[in-house]
């Protein structure tokens, strides 16, 4: 097969009603690419034998309410060997396809608004960004981890292979690395926002923006390069398989081939937006446009369009209008053009354009170095003369109107500028989104652009409504496991901290308040009752009976000074063990209350002391029912404040850690909570970042392998977190022997 290196047509495909806005290649048949629309509908192509080289479509899904904005394949497994398609839309849903039906297997709802971003990973992990301003991770049907942190819309989200990396672009011009559900770095560079991500490789990923550039990052958090050649927003991005070479598209017209680190080729398309492109296995490239029309280029001279399709498409460019207002041709003064002779000199690289004055017309040229001349590629429109509307300023700026937009009534009126070229959609949600307004209003307001701007457009008219952007299923067999002797996991049974020096406890309290300013200190009665409680619990049994006066008496003790308090948290620990002072603390009324109040002490600029009795404390309410219904109840807020103490340089603070995320795995186990289970195994990864101490680890080894053990889809979500290669370095840990064969076990688990 000949090839050539540089792109040309191969085919359209006008199989679309209005803009294509996500492009990707199938996983099943060989060659074949979906596609998604505003249409609300996805489609399936495959390369068909007929003369015109073309694609038939194969499957047509529908499953949206509203526009459709993005689309990934997730990849084949033992119950999908064809893969499954991802779809998210306006409508703030995710639907998941197979390729032998129209409607979706499944939804995914969580998401506030339009889902515009998605991007899949291994074991079935999804990651899906919006407009709501967060991302999240998917797993067997269900939200696994919410990803906040950006300010304004995610418009891309990255699952980086083997590291259980992820990355977030925004409308706030920031990307973020995050890990196990937590933000690890912020990448700032982009001026405007972030519109794409691409992986390169498992270290470096590229982004593009509105800025009209494009970046490439190590994942460590240095921009290593920037490309310019675009001159508008720049809208998608996809990576050849040498993991150097990409392509670009954006809102100038064009798809662009980079090469070697510059751009060797520009095809410019008869659409003013060309929202997404893919690259399919034999090297073509497919392209979606706001034309409705899919386009696919190739370098393989057996599969270029023919010479009349090829004549017929620059034909069509050449009918094209183009508006100076998008900034696409720079500045153009109609005196300063010169005539067509200009056109006899050559250009001086691919896609360079050139403008020429045709009596009052002005006509847009590009050069293309294959054909060795200048092709056209436009009509360039003005725009006040060919509009009803006069030009208004706003801000220094001319715009063509400037409304005044009431959306409360009662408040305040704000100003919207806008050009006749822009997209109202996303004129309308800038709008909102630099006003502070709900985007709620995104309809309306794009809906009264619309309807006050009508007959003053240039070129086609848009479709009639869209949004302004580009935009699992673990599915393994659930086979047995022939399992080896383990001794270290599940742990089902509460771990708690049952050691105590009662003299020395006592003689501490007695020495503090003895120190203590008149309004905090004890009376003799109170340190009394401290002092018979704790002896009653100290011996961990049930039978020494209690007073509701005493336990009272210690729930007030409690809240001394943070200075001066941790001899009664002593106490508070040892307490909780008794099943009346458990019930009585962690039960429904007065539960919540001890929660908040522990939680308060566990602030990360508290007392190291205070931090360490209250997480032993937390551990010791599991050894009753009371305690672990409270901690099951209040879940998410205790092991979010618990994980920051990892931070804690306090080997003590470490241990009182791991212990709780493994009283939480235990509880959980044999439970289907995976969400909850996804908590456990985000925090104990974080955690094991930063612990040093061995006993640590190991109990933190001991959380991940019961979270795991005999749940396929735990499984997964910690394999798509990378837990497997931030562990391993554990397994070769002989001193204490235990930290590496319970390395050794949940390393098999994850297998």
């Amino acid at each position: 097969m000949s090839s050539t290196n540089i792109y040309k047509l191969r085919c359209s495909i006008p199989g679309h009603e209005m803009d294509v806005r996500g492009v990707a290649p199938a996983a099943f048949p060989d060659g074949a690419f979906v596609s998604v629309s505003r249409d609300r509908t996805g489609r399936v192509w495959v390369p068909n034998s007929s003369p015109d080289r073309g694609f038939s479509e194969m499957l047509c899904m529908a499953g949206h309410s509203n526009f459709v904005s993005c689309v990934c394949i997730i990849a084949p497994s033992e119950t999908y060997p064809r893969g499954l398609i991802a779809t998210g839309g306006n409508d703030n849903i995710i639907c998941i396809f197979s390729l032998d039906r129209p409607q979706p297997l499944y939804t995914l709802q969580g998401h506030k608004n339009t889902v515009c971003t998605l991007s899949s990973g291994k074991f079935g992990t999804l990651l899906s960004g919006s407009w709501d301003t967060t991302a999240k991770v998917w797993l067997n049907e269900k939200c696994m981890m919410t990803l906040q942190g950006h300010t304004a819309a995610v418009w891309a989200v990255l699952i980086l292979p083997e590291q259980g990396l992820m990355l977030s672009g925004s409308a706030d011009k920031t990307i973020k690395l995050w890990k196990a559900g937590r933000c690890e770095r912020t990448f700032t560079g982009h001026e405007d926002c972030v519109r794409g991500l691409a992986v390169i490789s498992s270290t470096e990923f590229f982004s593009c923006s509105n800025d009209t550039s494009i970046r490439r990052w190590l994942v460590t958090g240095e921009c290593v390069q920037v490309y310019y050649s675009h001159t508008n927003y720049i809208y998608s991005l996809a990576v050849f398989p040498n993991s150097q070479d990409f392509i670009s598209t954006g809102e100038d017209r064009t798809l662009r081939i980079w090469k070697q680190g510059e751009c060797c080729q520009t095809i410019r398309l008869p659409a003013q937006s060309v929202w997404c492109c893919c690259i399919l296995p034999n090297g073509d490239i497919a392209v979606g446009a706001s034309d409705g029309i899919i386009r696919v280029f190739t370098q393989a001279e057996d599969r270029m369009a023919s010479a009349e399709d090829l004549q017929a498409f620059e034909d069509e460019l050449s009918k094209s209008t183009i508006d100076p207002k998008t900034g696409d041709l720079g500045d153009i003064k109609m005196e300063d053009l010169p005539g067509r002779e200009h056109l006899n000199e050559p250009g001086n690289r691919d896609g360079q354009t050139r403008l020429i004055k045709d009596g009052q017309k002005v006509e847009a040229y590009q050069w293309s170095v294959s054909d060795g001349r200048w092709m056209k590629i436009g009509d360039v429109v003005g725009g006040s003369n060919q509009q009803t509307s006069k030009n208004v300023t706003y801000e220094g700026k001319e715009y063509d109107y400037v409304f005044t937009i009431d959306v409360n009534e009662g408040g305040p009126s704000f100003k919207l500028p806008y050009n006749v070229a822009e997209d109202p959609w996303l004129t309308a949600h800038n709008f909102l989104q630099k006003n502070d307004l709900s985007p709620m209003f995104l309809d309306q307001v794009a809906n009264f652009i619309i309807e006050n701007t009508k007959g003053h457009v240039v070129g086609p008219p848009p479709p009639a409504g869209g949004d302004p952007f580009t935009g699992g299923g673990a599915y393994s067999s659930a086979a047995l496991r022939q399992t080896s002797t383990n001794i270290y996991f599940p742990k089902t049974d509460g771990v708690t901290f049952d050691q105590a020096n009662a003299s020395q406890i006592i003689s501490k309290l007695k020495e503090l308040n003895g120190g203590a300013p008149p309004e905090h200190k004890l009376s003799e009665e109170t340190v009394e009752s401290l002092e018979r409680l704790l002896q009653a619990c100290g011996s961990h049994s049930s039978e020494c009976p209690l007073t509701i006066q005493d336990i009272n008496l210690l729930w007030k003790a409690s809240h001394l000074p943070e200075d001066i308090v941790f001899p009664v948290l002593d106490i508070m620990r040892l307490a909780v063990r008794h099943p009346q002072v458990n019930e009585n603390l962690c039960g429904e009324a007065e539960g919540v209350q001890l929660c908040n109040h522990l939680l308060s002490l566990m602030r990360p600029e508290g007392r190291p002391a205070n931090q360490m009795l209250a997480l032993r404390t937390l551990c010791n309410c599991f050894s009753g029912r009371h305690g672990r219904a409270l901690l099951m109840a209040q879940r998410e807020t205790v092991l979010s404040r618990a994980a920051d103490l990892a931070a804690v340089c306090n080997k003590n603070i470490h241990v009182a850690l791991a212990t709780l995320v493994l009283n939480y795995a235990g509880c959980l186990h044999s439970q289907p909570d995976l969400e909850a289970k996804a908590q456990c195994l985000s925090v104990a990864s974080r955690a094991l970042e930063t612990v040093q101490d061995k006993e640590a680890i190991f109990r933190l080894l001991v959380a991940l392998g019961t979270t795991v053990f005999s749940d396929q889809s735990a499984r997964d979500l910690a394999r798509s977190l990378g837990v497997n290669s931030q562990i391993s370095k554990f397994s070769s840990v002989s001193d204490p022997s235990k930290v590496g064969e319970c390395c050794q076990l949940v390393l098999k688990e994850l297998q």
